[in-house]
């Protein structure tokens, strides 16, 4: 039998088609991103021609900006800390809610997404994390003896990532975890009656064997969110904390960025974070890729 031979004209629909996608993908993302390499080689500050610096504002970023350093480490921690843990909460929660009966699954679905109705109203955790004596945790704890004076929550570097941290686990429940959910809901059946014939023995083998190799594209869509979320964390905790937060403890990358941009003008070198924060978001993205390529393999 003869293959067909595909011609140009042949291919002229598919290309019609592609081509609006192609279009925006080319003006909205590659060309920005290109743009930005170029800009972070430059002193550019919005109001004048920028001039080619070479890899000054490099040198400068890792060598000489010792805030930058600091930024990079909170941004590094943070996402080490809230992208696996908040993906792993995320699948475990809708795991369990995919188990309930329908009515309670629907209210318990609410409930979980309320994060994503409310992510502004931070004067809830204000309260809870206040540093006097009135606030929620303050209370509690000088009411059962752990401490005898209010601890400074908002204020204190001690204690201002832990808050950082616990604000952004309850805000993870958000696309990826509906993603999950939606995935579960539409798992195919036979492959569990299959599975029970060939001697599964338990829901933990259940969940290793059949539910996560069925959940390629609903994993995959949560890493990309738990990992976009986790290197972007910052403007939302400046209700929190503040900018600049006590000794940096909880600025980010972003709030840096932010701060070149809207304050100083320094459009090239903000670029420069930029580019650098984006390098590290795809290195995770291709490390991530990986690992749930191996986990579908097994």
């Amino acid at each position: 039998m003869k293959r067909k031979k595909y011609t140009l004209k042949s291919k002229l629909p598919f290309i019609v088609m592609l081509a609006p996608f192609l279009i925006l993908i080319t003006l909205f993302m590659f060309i920005p991103i290109i743009a930005a390499i170029f800009l972070s080689l430059t002193d550019f500050n919005g109001l004048q021609m920028p001039n080619f610096i070479g890899m000054s504002n490099y040198i400068r970023l890792f060598l000489q900006d010792e805030t930058f350093l600091v930024v990079l480490k909170n941004t590094v921690f943070l996402a080490a800390v809230t992208g696996p843990a908040g993906y792993i909460l995320s699948f475990s929660v809708a795991w369990l809610v995919n188990e309930l009966g329908k009515k309670t699954r629907l209210i318990v679905l609410v409930l979980m997404y309320m994060p994503a109705l409310c992510a502004n109203l931070f004067f809830v955790w204000q309260f809870i994390f206040s540093g006097d004596s009135k606030g929620a945790v303050n209370s509690a704890l000088i009411n059962i003896g752990i401490v005898s004076a209010p601890i400074a929550w908002l204020s204190d570097s001690r204690y201002t990532m832990f808050v950082v941290i616990t604000v952004t686990l309850w805000m993870s429940f958000t696309f990826g975890f509906l993603s999950f959910i939606a995935g579960l809901r539409g798992l195919d059946r036979a492959y569990y009656e299959a599975a029970s014939i060939d001697g599964l023995k338990n829901r933990w083998q259940e969940l290793f064997y059949v539910t996560l190799p069925q959940m390629g594209p609903q994993l995959l869509f949560g890493a990309v969110n738990a990992i976009a979320s986790a290197f972007t964390i910052g403007s939302n905790f400046t209700q929190l904390t503040g900018y600049p937060s006590t000794n940096n403890s909880t600025d980010t990358i972003v709030l840096y960025i932010n701060d070149f941009t809207t304050k100083r003008f320094e459009y090239g070198y903000a670029t420069t974070m930029s580019v650098v924060l984006f390098s590290m978001m795809l290195v995770s993205w291709f490390l991530v890729k990986s690992l749930l390529k191996k986990v579908n393999a097994e």
